[in-house]
């Protein structure tokens, strides 16, 4: 037979991957990554359990795409039945990518505020702990921007009831992105009203704080600090352990492996065994590789032997 390419019924798919082996034991907060839902959201959790995750992330839609699926309770039961039957602790939703609540354009605020409340909708239909927000880039003026946003959470939070929280995510701080900072970020979150307080919180992303400017390599002590005082670390409901592709204070969003990026080990090794984080779910974001396990599986076994 002439050599050529492989037929598509030969291709591996992307979570067959050969027995990954044993991971070092793990005695803390659920800690995980973003798994696939391809497929269908059934399908995410024995996912999860291939790479020894105990915490995961989803899309409960195509992320850069505004057409907003309808999960029915089929689809529901057999995520939950799956669920049951995982080692997944928690769980959240990340969001689209499109939505922009600051947007001072009435057709794309109006069209963002209507995926952000179906998103609303599918996690508590789903049953989801928490779900991931990027706040808006404001265009104009920053705080217009800001208080758009906060006008949109709070719409969305009053007319999508549930029990699914709402973490808002620091971002890097690249162009008129909202959220850079911790007093930007508490700014935000003091503007939604008395009521629905209890349903906000934060996720911090260590790629997106430290091309922020916040030095977790040589000011580690005083970042956590700074969060406490300023968000609250009863605020912090995920964090994002992403290394950083790019350098300190650079403003841009790339991730990285931890290890092989610009943050290094050590300040993930001080994060696993920081007491002021035990009760925080962490999640990888970072590069998958050839497949969707065997990086993930390797980032969590890292993660999981600093704690040893």
């Amino acid at each position: 037979m002439r050599a050529g390419k492989p037929s598509a019924s030969a291709k591996v798919k992307p979570y067959d991957v050969p027995p990954l082996g044993p991971m070092p034991p793990y005695h803390g907060p659920p800690l995980g990554a973003h798994v696939s839902t391809a497929g269908g959201v059934a399908q995410a959790p024995a996912r999860a359990d291939l790479i020894g995750a105990t915490a995961m992330q989803i899309f409960t839609k195509t992320p850069n795409q505004w057409k907003e699926p309808i999960i029915d309770e089929v689809a529901a039961g057999a995520f939950r039945a799956a669920l049951a039957t995982s080692g997944v602790q928690f769980t959240n939703s990340h969001d689209s990518y499109l939505i922009n609540l600051a947007s001072p354009d009435p057709a794309i605020r109006g069209r963002s505020i209507e995926s952000f409340e179906c998103e609303l909708t599918r996690c508590h239909t789903l049953g989801l702990d928490a779900l991931c927000s990027h706040p808006g880039n404001f265009i104009d003026d920053r705080a217009s921007g800001i208080a758009r946003n906060a006008d949109a959470i709070t719409q969305g939070l009053e007319r999508r009831p549930g029990r699914t929280r709402l973490l808002m995510e620091l971002t890097a701080g690249q162009g008129t992105v909202i959220g850079s900072t911790f007093e930007e970020m508490a700014a935000l979150l003091r503007l939604i009203p008395a009521a629905l307080q209890p349903r906000l919180g934060v996720c911090l992303d260590t790629a997106h704080i430290f091309s922020a400017g916040y030095d977790l390599i040589d000011a580690y002590d005083g970042v956590w600090t700074a969060f406490d005082d300023l968000i609250g670390l009863d605020r912090l409901g995920l964090m994002h352990l992403n290394d950083s592709k790019v350098p300190f204070g650079s403003k841009k969003d790339r991730h990285e492996l931890i290890g092989v990026g610009t943050i290094g080990t050590t300040p993930f090794a001080r994060i696993m065994n920081d007491p002021r984080l035990a009760h925080v779910p962490k999640v990888l974001e970072t590069p998958k590789g050839d497949d969707m396990a065997t990086n993930d599986r390797r980032m969590l076994s890292l993660l999981r032997g600093f704690t040893n």
